[in-house]
């Protein structure tokens, strides 16, 4: 994705001003008409070379009881679990990501959701990020997604991806 210099320029103002980079991915289909990938827009980041800026940190979390193996024989999770901010609904969102990636993709995991809603996500090698709800037909609410998608882009960077 290419961006004339006086686009990179706006771009690297909305990402140190702290835009996030789902809304940093709109404003570049708005303001520039231009489409992108998850992927790509992270990449761009890194093209622009600017360092995002973390959201204020949550209070310490409790650590998750251990987990036993699954019985199905696959491999454990790792799992990251973030305290819900203040006013929020339910119990935040945690994220985990899989030990041993599921074929075809850079990264996969699952999701549970506030309102204990569950999915199965994955970022397969071209980029593109899908996600499989546990309950057909599932949408999780907007905040969620938001959260998810810190939490989510936070697992990758520690993974390199």
């Amino acid at each position: 994705m290419q961006l004339t210099e006086a686009q990179a320029q706006e771009a690297r103002r909305w990402l140190e001003d702290g835009m996030k980079l789902s809304e940093f991915q709109k404003r570049l289909e708005k303001d520039f008409g231009l489409k992108s990938t998850y992927m790509e827009v992270r990449l761009l980041v890194d093209d622009l070379r600017v360092q995002l800026k973390d959201p204020e940190p949550p209070k310490a979390p409790t650590p998750p009881p251990a987990a036993a193996a699954p019985a199905d024989g696959a491999a454990p999770l790792a799992e990251t679990t973030v305290v819900p901010p203040a006013g929020s609904l339910g119990g935040g969102v945690s994220v985990s990501v899989d030990t041993v990636t599921r074929p075809g993709t850079l990264a996969s995991g699952s999701v549970k959701f506030s309102d204990g809603q569950t999915a199965q996500w994955y970022l397969d090698q071209t980029g593109r990020f899908g996600m499989v709800p546990a309950v057909r037909g599932y949408r999780p609410s907007q905040e969620d997604l938001q959260e998810f998608q810190m939490l989510l882009d936070r697992e990758l960077q520690k993974l390199g991806i």
